[in-house]
């Protein structure tokens, strides 16, 4: 168990927020977890557990108790002709679970590639890209409860996903912790290619269609258009694209021929934020020392020492000129804390 007081998050943001925690503390195991939610409840009021910090907006120094995980480990738990299941720990960064998963041949989390994190807010978050939800793969998750300091385990039914939902962000947000995952990945060549120009990159590459090609495709797109937190800081996708009625897709469609779009059933469809936000004329324009990145409008920088109030006026400002001009209203991915 890892405890420090006045503690700098700057190194736990990737909005690169030069902020304080009041009480950091990073446990290794699920004892050490039970142990200290046991024996310090007074001081959890209040408390944020974080993972990599990649879905955060500090809007100034934190006056309570930070989590965080140092549950590592990767673990066969099952496995047959077809498919195998790993469980993993909470602390293990995500695309580090990715790339053992295409090192070793299993197919299902490649298009998952380089999305920022830990996994355990992957299960938090039900994090998707490119026609994959993580919800697709995960088998249960294995928690301990706040208030009692007891495990349990979810199974994939009980965790209630939707789209980047979970019941851990509703209902139950902040009382319960993320120890492990447990995934099922396929032994049998599965892809999915249509989402995005993952196809149309490996056709010009001229490369076969592999788990090792499709993961160096995605993480090439992705790195084309998201800049790198350690050199302009950002949160990935600022914002989750809208899902709306058939209805007034349709409408919308008739003044936006050139609208993309991706239904989801037979009555919505959702449409890319980052495309209105563009179209809004967004793209590049800075308030402040915050910024919509000049390559993909989805995403907010920080220009160098914006501080979250500014992020967050930047970020509604943007929200008015979606609403105004397409009468859909966007909300953030990114958690104000």
């Amino acid at each position: 168990m890892k405890t420090y007081t006045h503690y700098p998050l700057l190194a736990h943001n990737t909005f690169g927020m030069d902020v304080k925690a009041a009480r950091f503390v990073e446990y290794a195991s699920e004892e050490e977890l039970c142990g200290f939610l046991n024996d310090t409840k007074e001081a959890l009021h209040p408390f944020l557990h974080i993972g990599g910090g990649s879905n955060l907006l500090f809007k100034g120094d934190y006056d309570g108790l930070i989590l965080h995980s140092g549950i590592r480990g990767m673990e066969t738990v099952d496995e047959t002709d077809d498919s195998v299941e790993i469980r993993v720990g909470a602390g293990e960064v995500w695309d580090d679970f990715v790339a053992y998963t295409v090192a070793h041949g299993w197919y299902g989390a490649e298009n998952l590639s380089l999305i920022p994190g830990e996994v355990g807010a992957s299960a938090v978050q039900n994090i998707g890209a490119y026609g994959v939800e993580v919800k697709d793969l995960i088998v249960d998750v294995k928690t301990i409860e706040v208030a009692t300091g007891q495990k349990r385990c979810f199974t994939n039914a009980e965790c209630r996903y939707a789209y980047r939902s979970s019941v851990f962000k509703q209902e139950l947000k902040g009382k319960y912790i993320v120890t492990y995952v447990t995934y099922r990945l396929g032994k049998c060549p599965v892809f999915h290619l249509d989402y995005g120009n993952i196809r149309a990159e490996l056709e010009r590459r001229g490369c076969g269609v592999t788990l090792a090609s499709v993961r160096e495709v995605v993480t090439a797109i992705r790195e084309s258009k998201l800049p790198d937190p350690k050199v302009l800081g950002n949160a990935g996708s600022f914002f989750m694209n809208p899902i709306v009625p058939r209805a007034q897709f349709e409408r919308l469609l008739a003044e936006y021929p050139d609208m993309p779009h991706y239904p989801v059933d037979e009555d919505r469809v959702k449409i890319p934020a980052g495309w209105m936000i563009d179209r809004c004329g967004w793209k590049g324009k800075a308030l402040g020392r915050a910024a919509v990145h000049e390559k993909q409008a989805l995403v907010l920088v920080n220009l160098g020492g914006a501080t979250g109030e500014e992020v967050m006026r930047l970020a509604a400002e943007v929200v008015r000129s979606v609403r105004e001009t397409f009468g859909i209203d966007i909300h953030p991915e990114v958690n104000y804390i």
